[in-house]
């Protein structure tokens, strides 16, 4: 991987207790790409294929998992993402979760419950389209939707003030950080896509007969609320990128070009994990030789 396409990648990473800004500091469309559309689709196909090894390497060490975390507008390749970038794995090693409205089961237990109850275990990746950040992000922007979970603090859209936010976004780092010292690598994306892309892609799904019934009415609406959705998501960004558990803004205009840099920021940070495979004993060399020895001597 070329030195300056690497340095590149690091600036999409969200520092650490830093107010962001998505306009100022982040692009939805890389304007001097490292490279062509050609070579992004070879990168990719390369990537793809060093995922396939590592997922066979990590379920061999036993030692970590691998969460996933993608958020983003609607229309910003979420699915996509996972489809391309994922798609040279072992299905039986994925769990792939997308968080929708709680049920009344899920609001009868803590917001988190349900995002817990779906990590993936040790030697397995797991991949939350849309996550519990779904519970400062939406929540934000219609904070009646608080009121279903029923706390003992809030009975009116009133009770929830800026502090109640701040405890959320505290919470999530202590779960967070939890799972990481215990053995999950969590690489957090937010696909950044302008309101025109938008747009565009919303547009083709209603025009496109093959794509119709990715439209939402529902999704549509909320584009009136796209400035709130903005401010709720650079605070929870600049609240929650941490350097055990970091979050990349993912120019999202390019599918390809996103999906690339996705791949590839997923190799980098799971190489860190210095995954291997197990070596074995002495006498369990010698297990081995004696077994080999008694099927060579089969009739």
């Amino acid at each position: 991987m070329k030195k300056q396409y690497k340095e590149y990648l690091n600036l999409l990473r969200v520092e650490p207790d830093k107010k962001i800004s998505l306009k100022k500091d982040f692009e939805t469309d890389c304007k001097n790409k490292p490279f062509s559309k050609e070579e992004g689709e070879i990168l990719l196909k390369e990537g793809v294929e060093y995922l396939t090894r590592l997922q066979d390497m990590l379920y061999a060490h036993d030692r970590h998992s691998i969460l996933i975390v993608l958020q983003a507008m609607d229309a910003a390749g979420k699915d996509g993402a996972v489809k391309h970038v994922m798609s040279g794995l072992n299905p039986t090693g994925v769990t792939v979760n997308s968080f929708k409205t709680p049920t009344y089961n899920e609001l009868d237990h803590d917001y988190l419950w349900r995002h817990y109850i779906c990590l993936p275990t040790r030697g397995n990746f797991g991949i939350f389209n849309r996550s519990h950040y779904e519970n400062v992000l939406v929540t934000r922007v219609h904070p009646e939707f608080i009121l279903n979970e029923r706390l003992p603090e809030i009975t009116s859209v009133k009770d929830i003030k800026h502090s109640f936010w701040e405890k959320r976004y505290k919470q999530i780092n202590h779960f967070e950080k939890t799972l990481v010292d215990n053995g999950t690598l969590i690489l957090k994306f937010f696909l950044h896509v302008s309101k025109e892309e938008q747009k565009k892609r919303f547009l083709e799904r209603i025009t496109n007969p093959q794509k119709n019934w990715k439209f939402s009415v529902g999704d549509a609406a909320e584009r009136k609320y796209w400035d709130q959705y903005m401010e709720a998501y650079e605070e929870m960004l600049s609240a929650t990128s941490k350097d055990y558990a970091p979050w990349y803004v993912i120019p999202a205009d390019d599918k390809w070009f996103s999906r690339t840099c996705m791949a590839d920021i997923i190799i980098l940070e799971a190489k860190k994990l210095k995954l291997h495979y197990p070596v074995i004993s002495e006498a369990q060399k010698e297990s081995l030789e004696k077994a080999k020895e008694d099927l060579l001597n089969e009739e």
